[in-house]
This record gives C-alpha cells, sequence and structure tokens, in this order.
C-alpha cells in the first residue's frame, strides 16, 4: 500500500516561490499530500488550491496528526543532475524530483496578495514618486542572503551579490531619473557630490509579502540571485538581472521576454556545488565573479534605461496614511536606518534621519 507523502521545503524564501510551480502541477494528479515549510509559509497563502495543504514546522500536533503517518520528503534540488549540469532551473528541478516528469516547461509561480497587503505597497509606492518626483519607481535588490556586513563592507563571499561599488555606481545613475527603492537589509552610503538630485527609499520592512507587492506595483526590478528576481517572474513585471557565480539557466528566467540578465560571470566562473559538497577553492575561483566591468555596468544601465522610458515629473496625489513615513538617504556618509515595521499587520516609523536639506 502506498502512504501519503509529506513534502519538507526548507532554505530561503527563493526556493518557496520556486516549489510552486511544481506542487501546483502535483495537485493536478493528486490531493493526497501536504507541504511543511521550514522557513515559513508566507508565498504559499492564500493560494488557491495550496494554502490550505501547507504547515509551518510549529503547527500544534504537526507530527501526530499530519506526519506520523505519511512519507516524508525532502526535495532537494540541487542535488538533481539536470541542475548541476545546467540543464534546468530551480523551478524545474523541483518539478523533476516531485512530479518525476523530466524537463518541462513550467508556469510562472503563482503569488495571491490580499488588498491590506496591495494597499500598503500601493501607498510606499506612491511616497517614492512623490518625495523623488518622478512617475517611475525602480526596486533594486543588490545583495542575496549569504551576504555578509564587515564594518565598512557589504561582501558576499559566495559571489552571487553586487559588488557595493557598482551598486553605489548604479544607483547614483538612475536616481538621477527615477525614483529607486533599495531592498536590502543593510543600508548604503551614497556618495554624492552633486546637489539637486532626487532621495533614494532605503526601507526596512519584515514582511515579504509587502516587499511583493512593492516589485509588483513598482515599474521595473533590479536584482541578483536572491528572491526579489522570483518575485518579479510571479508578478510578470520586467527586471534586469545580473548573475556572477551562478549560470542564470539555474537560478533566473533566461527564457523570459521581460527578462534581460548580464551573465557578469560567464567566462570565469565554475559550478559551486551548493548543499553538495564544501569545496572551499571553487567559492575563491568564483571570488571576481561579480565584478563588473565598466561595460557590464553600462549594460545594466542601458536594459533598465531601455525597459522604462523616460520617466516624467509625478503628478499624482498622495494621501499619507496614518503612522506612514519613508525614510530617504540621499547623500549619507553616516546614517541611522530609515526604516518601517510592519508587526501586527500595521506600518509604524522608525528613527529616521535627513541629510542635506531634503527632510520632507
Amino acid at each position: 500500500m502506498t502512504r501519503s507523502k509529506a513534502y519538507v521545503i526548507n532554505g530561503g524564501a527563493g526556493r518557496v516561490v520556486s516549489s510552486i510551480p511544481a506542487f501546483e502541477k502535483l495537485a493536478e494528479t493528486t490531493d493526497d499530500f501536504i507541504i511543511v515549510c521550514e522557513g515559513g509559509t508566507d508565498f504559499y497563502k492564500g493560494h488557491p488550491t495550496l494554502h490550505g495543504k501547507v504547515y509551518d514546522v510549529w503547527h500544534k500536533g504537526l507530527f501526530e496528526q499530519h506526519l506520523k503517518h505519511r512519507d516524508l520528503i525532502t526535495p532537494e534540488p540541487y542535488r538533481v543532475w539536470e541542475y548541476y549540469n545546467q540543464k534546468c532551473s530551480l523551478a524545474q528541478a523541483f518539478d523533476i524530483i516531485i512530479n518525476n516528469q523530466g524537463v518541462r516547461n513550467l508556469p510562472a509561480p503563482r503569488i495571491i496578495l490580499n488588498k491590506m497587503e496591495v494597499v500598503q505597497s500601493y501607498n510606499i509606492v506612491q511616497e517614492v514618486k512623490f518625495k523623488t518626483g518622478f512617475d517611475k519607481v525602480i526596486v533594486i535588490q543588490p545583495f542575496g542572503r549569504s551576504v555578509q556586513n564587515l564594518g565598512e563592507f557589504v561582501v558576499d563571499p559566495s559571489s552571487r551579490s553586487f559588488n557595493l561599488k557598482d551598486t553605489v555606481e548604479i544607483i547614483n545613475d538612475l536616481k538621477k531619473e527615477y525614483g529607486v527603492i533599495l531592498m536590502s537589509e543593510f543600508p548604503i552610503a551614497l556618495e554624492e557630490k552633486e546637489t539637486g538630485k532626487s532621495p533614494v527609499a532605503m526601507l526596512q520592512i519584515n514582511d515579504l509579502r509587502v516587499w511583493a507587492g512593492i516589485i509588483d506595483i513598482a515599474d521595473h526590478f533590479v536584482g541578483c540571485d536572491s528572491l526579489g528576481q522570483h518575485l518579479a517572474r510571479a508578478f510578470n513585471k520586467t527586471a534586469t538581472i545580473v548573475t556572477g557565480s551562478t549560470f542564470p539557466v539555474n537560478i533566473s528566467y533566461p527564457e523570459c521576454p521581460e527578462f534581460d540578465i548580464i551573465d557578469a560571470g560567464k567566462d570565469n566562473r565554475v559550478y559551486s556545488p551548493i548543499r553538495i559538497s564544501m569545496e572551499d577553492e571553487l567559492d575563491r575561483a568564483n571570488d571576481e565573479a561579480m565584478e563588473l566591468s565598466r561595460e557590464q555596468v553600462h549594460q545594466v544601465l542601458a536594459s533598465i534605461k531601455k525597459r522604462l522610458g523616460k520617466s516624467t515629473k509625478f503628478k499624482g496625489k498622495f494621501v499619507p496614511p496614518q503612522q506612514q513615513d519613508v525614510g530617504y538617504c540621499p547623500t549619507p556618509s553616516t546614517q541611522q536606518v530609515p526604516a518601517f515595521s510592519t508587526s501586527s499587520g500595521s506600518l509604524k516609523p522608525l528613527s529616521v534621519s535627513y541629510t542635506d536639506g531634503d527632510k520632507q
């Protein structure tokens, strides 16, 4: 007799989002499965077929009531042959394990936002437009979860994140023409000699579903090998993605017409077998895979401007909701982190500092 199955999903939110298409396919053939999510169930919430099948690891009675009688399967896409030989994507690797149908085309992951999340996100983007004066807004996520803040440096030992210098250069160029929202756990000191330029919104939002809404409502996404690009794909947004130590076919969407991929590591990387082996020399070999050349920086900027066109002066109205404020950081060398707190589903302003007369 075949026992029913429980799938245990671990790792970051990007892996959770990437697993959605495979589980949607599974739900077309059977109703007899559940999903246990070690990193949080945020992006399964509200899904029309998966929501009722998903459990957090702390769910009361999870083992005795839901797991003990099932086979437990922990899908590990990085250990799929097609994945580590660059024959499939992260989503396809999940599908190979879960559905055993080989490499096949999959739809974009489906994320369902509720009205509160949509309204919160809309208000944030509107305020960015209001304070920058531009009608087009970009979200940029320069760093992945493996990045480390070491004093004055932001370093990614896995070489999947933007170089800090390149990040500052790109943002300082973009903020001349567009509203810019920085999606980062760390603030960035934007060195600026000229005055009169628009500020950059540095938000600290803990609720990833609000970030999903911001990406959906914004006009373009710029990122690396991290969560944001999967959210952009879920909402069919245009995106400029830069890859370094990881291969676009594995971690991004090179066949998607809405995505422009600048492959910085194409000629000087080796595959790093994450979650398979711990070979230090491979990360060392990829140490400069995300160091952008002048030409590649220009490619990034050209991709963004091609997708967005020219921004015009924002003429809309902005009515600030109660207890909301956005922190901006136009030129700081030292600063507090402008932040949102989204605990209990409400936005509350935290400590915010302004410089160069840009306080509003």
